[in-house]
């Protein structure tokens, strides 16, 4: 007796959680962690805010500044209110790019990618809700030009970035 395999239907992903959502929480939740630990840690324990800038190497500084305003100071808030506002603009992105992840049927990439994004808009966030501001601590410089100072959660939203790209030209559904 020959039995034909029954087709699998394939259930559209929910808007909620998608086939690769729980890839993206774990990075989200890895990322918001590291980043909140290494933020209490320098504030609290390494006291970075009293010591100033450290060299580290002749390229490389560890610093402590509060960011109010977005990227590259954009957007200064000093107000409570301010900050409420750019914290419910990275939650309100955050949310949106989850529902892009999980109703777009990802790639684990586009899910990596995503993941760091998430994770550092909502690590930044809950700066703004704990310091009044986002706190930075990496400086990079060189032959007098300094980069903008930037903390874990900006690497991560980079990282994730850089993934997304990766991913559009030469990822996994190409």
């Amino acid at each position: 007796m020959n039995v034909e395999p029954v087709p699998q239907v394939q259930r559209p992903n929910s808007f909620i959680w998608g086939r690769t959502a729980p890839l993206a929480l774990a990075i989200i939740v890895a990322i918001v962690a590291i980043d909140q630990l290494h933020k209490w840690w320098m504030l609290s324990v390494y006291d970075i805010a009293n010591k100033g800038r450290v060299q580290i190497f002749p390229f490389f500084d560890i610093t402590y500044v509060k960011n109010i305003g977005i990227s590259y100071s954009l957007f200064n808030q000093e107000s409570p209110i301010g900050q409420y506002l750019l914290t419910g603009f990275a939650l309100f992105a955050s949310t949106c790019l989850w529902l892009w992840l999980n109703r777009s049927g990802a790639s684990r990439l586009m899910s990596i990618g995503l993941g760091l994004i998430i994770g550092g808009a909502v690590g930044n966030a809950i700066d703004r809700l704990r310091l009044g501001g986002v706190a930075d601590f990496f400086s990079l410089h060189a032959y007098g030009y300094y980069w903008y100072v930037f903390n874990i959660a900006d690497v991560a939203i980079v990282a994730g970035v850089l993934v997304l790209l990766y991913e559009s030209f030469w990822g996994e559904s190409h």
